[in-house]
């Protein structure tokens, strides 16, 4: 049953998207670990980092697109979710530093030893095992997910309003990690991490394999996420976009829907934090920051909103922007990405692959059009350039 679900996620597009995440997968830690520094195709390890953290982004940015492109849901607050998974995997990163750290204390991070803590808080327990910290960071990103999204859909908290509330929800995390006294290291967050799974973290190998995993990450979210909106599930969430009175008078228990595809999108993010850390090398609570969520609702406009497609094009086009402006004109930066929002808005308001897809659709179907006016199946200009062709063999 479950392999019949996901099968529906794969059709000639698909097949070309994944083809090209499989080949970025394997040429990117390839071109840095086969081939020395100086050579013509040899990747440097920064620039590792660098696409790994834009394909984490890429799978943020599909989260938000499963919500809001499929379900109208316009979530202001998924960086909750992410620094969530991302804090998640930042409390394994510290309980695998164990003595090796400043103060050379086995059981407490730095931070705690600083700030006089006596013993390890309850909420860090089973943190020094990998299954354990995966589970939470698919667990607590979802739990919170399920109890907001219980009460705001079942309440019928819908546009504007729930977008507020999502923002609101992400700067009340932000007040909470900022204090000392909660126990993640305030300020300042987790940092100074040494080994995941007993390797490495700043080991080239070790970055290589972050960069393949977060690949194949961003490929498992997009065929889970397409295989959802090309169910009938998928349908009755576009319907709930589209007319949400109508559908909930059909009958349909829309709050289960929404609730559904929030929880779903919300681990997702998590995972995309869970990846983001070890490649970045800090978790802190600037991630809850309230304009970092609304920077990746821009990555899924830019891309194309219900495309799936597009938001992964997007989240790297304007990413790769943003890193090249912050290091050429950094104080233009946010002057730049305002000006793109409205660009987009106003001149593309279907975003690049959308954009792409329509004019692409409005043109097969005037080829259909005109087949159907010549009353044959084959596209009038096919049947020309035979008829050229037979004459110039005649001859």
């Amino acid at each position: 049953m479950i392999t019949s679900f996901l099968l529906r996620a794969f059709d000639g597009k698909a097949f070309v998207f994944l083809a090209i995440l499989a080949a970025v997968a394997v040429a990117i830690p390839a071109g840095n670990l086969l081939f020395p520094a100086g050579h013509a195709l040899h990747v440097p390890v920064y620039v590792v980092s660098l696409l790994g953290k834009y394909m984490c982004y890429a799978l943020l940015a599909l989260s938000v697109d499963l919500v809001w492109g499929y379900c109208g849901i316009l979530s202001l607050g998924h960086g909750a979710f992410f620094a969530l998974g991302g804090y998640a995997m930042g409390m394994y990163l510290m309980r695998q530093i164990g003595a090796r750290g400043v103060y050379g204390n086995p059981d407490l991070p730095d931070f705690m030893v600083f700030l006089n803590w006596k013993e390890l808080p309850w909420y860090w327990y089973g943190f020094d095992t990998f299954l354990f910290a995966m589970l939470m960071v698919l667990i607590v990103p979802g739990l919170l997910a399920f109890v907001f999204g219980w009460f705001a859909f079942r309440s019928r908290v819908t546009g504007v309003y729930l977008s507020i509330i999502t923002q609101a929800m992400t700067y009340a995390l932000l007040l909470a990690f900022f204090r000392n006294d909660m126990g993640f290291g305030g300020n300042n967050g987790l940092t100074d991490f040494k080994d995941i799974l007993g390797y490495s973290v700043q080991a080239d190998g070790t970055r290589a394999a972050l960069f393949f995993a977060s690949v194949a990450a961003v490929a498992i979210g997009f065929v889970i996420a397409r295989a959802v909106t090309r169910s009938k599930l998928g349908k009755v969430l576009i319907a709930v976009r589209d007319a949400e009175s109508r559908t909930r008078f059909l009958g349909y228990r829309v709050e289960h829907y929404k609730l559904f595809v929030w929880v779903l999108s919300a681990m997702m993010a998590g995972v995309a934090g869970a990846l983001y850390v070890p490649q970045v090398g800090i978790i802190n609570p600037g991630e809850f920051a309230p304009a970092n969520s609304i920077e990746l609702v821009i990555w899924v406009a830019v891309g194309g909103r219900g495309t799936l497609v597009g938001a992964v094009l997007g989240a790297v086009l304007v990413n790769f922007a943003k890193t090249w402006f912050t290091g050429v004109f950094p104080e233009f930066w946010l002057f730049a990405l305002g000006g793109l929002f409205v660009a987009v808005t106003l001149f593309l308001p279907r975003g690049i692959v959308g954009t792409i897809g329509h004019h692409w659709n409005a043109l097969r179907d005037r080829r259909a059009s005109a087949r159907a006016e010549a009353g044959t199946d084959e596209d009038p200009r096919e049947s020309e350039i035979a008829d050229e062709m037979n004459h110039q063999a005649a001859e």
